[in-house]
């Protein structure tokens, strides 16, 4: 891994605002973007389209070690190829989701994407988006962000998410759900999502996206690093 590229981890639960700070953050500085749980998302919707079992650790383990990804950006906007399809919104769905929590629980998996997550880290920085980015793939990062909020938070903010992609939802569902996938999180075995010893926590649950943009800012040039 190189020690020169400079990295800001950026961890939390699902909702806490982790995706969009992030892209906001890299495209100002000008730095590379890791959406690790793109990655596992990714593994989980090939499993699904595949019909793999979502225990089955050496089907899943395959996967993640071919996995036919493209990461690109068309006028401003980002999109994710998996083997030439546009799955861009397709990861996104809660399906997908729920099912990339429980393919992130298996320890082969993840190793199977992890030196992949540490490839990405180039200069002139990167700024990567997950659940263990400061825990365990970044343990070196010179800047760590650990952003939450309640879970009613969370599931407000998919609500409006998925209503204003045109799809029908339930809060309560929403809630169940995100209580579900934090508590798998948590209470995996290997890398269980937690704040890093030397991460600075920010609760986003009264925060707006430009306020939690300001202070992580700043935190990067008290370090020097802008």
């Amino acid at each position: 891994m190189s020690q020169t590229a400079p990295v800001l981890t950026i961890d939390g639960p699902g909702g806490a605002g982790k995706g969009t700070i992030s892209r906001m953050i890299a495209e100002r500085l000008g730095w590379h973007l890791l959406d690790s749980g793109a990655l596992y998302r990714l593994t989980a919707l090939a499993a699904l389209r595949k019909e793999m079992a979502l225990d089955d650790v050496e089907r899943l383990t395959r996967q993640a070690q071919r996995l036919d990804v493209v990461f690109a950006v068309e006028d401003g906007a980002a999109r994710i190829l998996l083997e030439g399809d546009d799955v861009t919104r397709a990861i996104r769905r809660e399906e997908v989701g729920n099912a990339a929590s429980q393919v992130a629980a298996l320890p082969p998996v993840r190793e199977a994407l992890l030196q992949r997550q540490r490839d990405f880290r180039q200069a002139p920085g990167l700024v990567a988006d997950g659940r263990d980015m400061g825990t365990v793939v970044f343990t070196d990062a010179p800047l760590k962000i650990y952003l939450t909020a309640s879970a009613e938070e969370r599931a407000q903010r998919r609500l409006r998410q998925l209503r204003e992609a045109g799809e029908d939802a339930r809060l309560a569902t929403l809630l169940e759900e995100i209580q579900a996938r934090d508590a798998r999180d948590m209470q995996r075995a290997v890398a269980p999502l937690k704040p890093a010893a030397d991460a600075v926590e920010l609760d986003t649950t009264q925060l707006d996206i430009p306020e939690v943009v300001e202070r992580i800012e700043t935190l990067l040039a008290e370090r020097g690093l802008t």
